[in-house]
């Protein structure tokens, strides 16, 4: 299968991957999957998601795979004209939104989903994360919202890999 999009993972696939469904010992393939279509040029993160990754203990194993395994060009910088111009959209698109908290507001700018979607706006990836729309939330801003806000496609771990052509095979 043809991948139709290039994908950006937030940080809350690989997390949540590791801790629940996708542990290392128990599913080596869907990590050895990610490198391997970031090698197709299919997939990336950004590097404000490598520094959420990088603040776990340092014998977690996310924390060493991503320190010892993936490679830099993983993560894309953020610090370029048009992901900036994006991100200073998004920021000002969360504080004229008087529905939100202040603290909910104050989060979303610490954290790396706004870098997220700005990247997804300069270069027409779509941005991957496990977070559920809700427009009417007051106390957490949610990706997908603010993705649907911009126009910025957006999908789940589940619909990128169906999408990537992945299949994991048992063997022993």
């Amino acid at each position: 299968m043809n991948p139709t999009s290039n994908y950006l993972i937030d940080s809350d696939v690989l997390i949540t991957a590791k801790n629940r469904y996708y542990a290392f010992s128990i599913c080596p393939g869907f990590w050895k999957s990610v490198l391997d279509h970031h090698s197709r040029g299919h997939l990336h993160s950004i590097d404000r998601v490598r520094q959420e990754l990088l603040k776990g203990r340092r014998d977690d194993d996310l924390v060493q795979w991503v320190g010892q395994s993936v490679p830099a060009d993983f993560f894309l910088p953020s610090d370029g004209g048009e992901v900036i111009a994006a991100y200073e959209k998004v920021i000002s698109w969360v504080n004229r939104h008087k529905q939100y908290r202040e603290e909910a507001k104050a989060k979303f700018a610490s954290d790396a989903d706004g870098w997220v979607v700005a990247h997804g706006m300069a270069t027409g990836k779509t941005v991957v994360t496990l977070e559920q729309s809700s427009p009417k939330s007051h106390t957490a801003i949610k990706l997908p919202d603010v993705c649907h806000a911009f126009s910025v496609p957006c999908d789940n771990t589940f619909a990128m890999l169906h999408r990537l052509g992945v299949q994991y095979h048992y063997s022993r």
